[in-house]
């Protein structure tokens, strides 16, 4: 009998979505002559049972679009509001699952999907999942689709930046999207010629960022572009964040872990937008230089998606349908070179693919001058 495939999409929108959606549906329906329907709102539409059928029509001309035309949400199968209460619906989607005469169910999302998806695999459901997210951050795939469009609109942000900035002799600090892993900043920062690029992996020195910038206006440079990953932070807020990390692990009581839960979560959360203000603040007063802020925010994630990405996510969703025939199951499908290889989700959930301080990026900023503020 003929497959009967769901999917859906999780977490943050990103480019490249619909364009996965199309990969998987056209193999699926043109090529092994199966059936798939989507579910509307991510794992919340599941639980909700809110579906649709897509056929040819649906899936023709989505692959320019951005955004997924599915919907999405933030919702998590074990975590979850309904009636005014955070329940766990897990055995609702299971539910549906069955009710709906799946053979399969693919995710589609970043981090946080990869592990809500092991958590359905471990409740006996044949699951797959794609990887998508601008961060780059998923563990074990060389990219995510998503990516390659945030970057170019990054760049092309910082470009246009550097004619304001240069014709006011000021400092430019843009803050882009990155909380934990700093591959968009540091890409953006770096095609874009940016002077100084602060990134969560490497904790900066504001007297060096400071130093650096009061170095080019010695070099007749009286203006600096600074890229800032939104998650990006100084030596003492990283020694708080590694002290509230060190109080959670050793809490003995429940009351306690969760106390340095909450800090932690706090700060963290200081990151984002005031932490970046704050950051332009201290430049401007230690360097004489008029300081100002641009947030790029969900511009990043917006828009059709780039070449490559439609690329990579029709090659993906297309590996993801060859898995589905071969009846390979408990699966991220990944990119490894020119290659989909399929991952266990085991080794996906939960890990982070965070910037490693050699990495040849690093190090090529460091070359051409670029102060990375340690």
């Amino acid at each position: 009998m003929s497959k009967r495939v769901g999917i859906l999409t999780a977490g943050g929108d990103s480019p490249g979505l619909n364009a996965a959606i199309r990969g998987v549906g056209k193999t699926i329906q043109g090529h092994y002559g199966m059936q798939m329907i989507g579910f509307l709102g991510g794992f919340r539409g599941l639980m909700e049972n809110r579906s649709t059928r897509l056929d040819g029509n649906i899936l023709s001309g989505i692959l320019t679009r951005g955004g997924t035309i599915l919907g999405t949400s933030r919702d998590k199968p074990h975590r979850m509001l309904v009636d005014g209460l955070m329940q766990d619906m897990t055995e609702t989607i299971v539910q549906n699952y069955h009710r709906n005469n799946l053979d399969v169910l693919i995710c589609l999302g970043g981090g946080g999907t990869q592990k809500n998806a092991l958590h359905l695999k471990q409740q006996g459901l044949n699951i797959i999942t794609l990887p998508k997210t601008i961060d780059n951050d998923v563990a074990r795939t060389d990219t995510t689709f998503g990516f390659d469009t945030a970057l170019g609109i990054a760049t092309e942000a910082i470009d246009r930046l550097h004619s304001t900035a240069h014709s006011h002799h000021r400092i430019i600090v843009v803050e882009i999207m990155g909380h934990r892993a700093g591959w968009l900043a540091l890409g953006a920062g770096i095609a874009g010629g940016a002077d100084v690029i602060l990134l969560p992996e490497i904790p900066y020195n504001i007297d060096h960022v400071a130093e650096a910038i009061r170095r080019r206006v010695k070099h007749g440079k009286p203006f600096s572009i600074v890229a800032v990953a939104e998650g990006a932070r100084s030596l003492e807020q990283a020694a708080m964040i590694k002290a509230a990390e060190v109080r959670k692990l050793n809490a003995e009581s429940k009351k306690e872990r969760k106390q340095a839960k909450r800090e932690l979560k706090s700060l963290e959360a200081h990151h984002s937008g005031i932490h970046t203000v704050n950051l332009s603040e201290q430049l401007e007063r230690l360097t004489g230089l008029e300081s100002r802020v641009t947030i790029l925010g969900h511009v990043q994630r917006g828009g059709a998606p780039s070449a490559a990405d439609r690329l990579l996510a029709t090659r993906l969703g297309s590996a993801c349908a060859d898995l589905i025939a071969a009846e390979i199951y408990g699966v991220m499908v990944a990119s490894e070179g020119d290659r989909a290889v399929a991952v266990p989700l085991e080794e996906v959930a939960g890990q982070k693919k965070l910037v490693p301080l050699d990495h040849p990026w690093v190090i090529s900023a460091k070359r051409v001058g670029t102060s990375l503020g340690d």
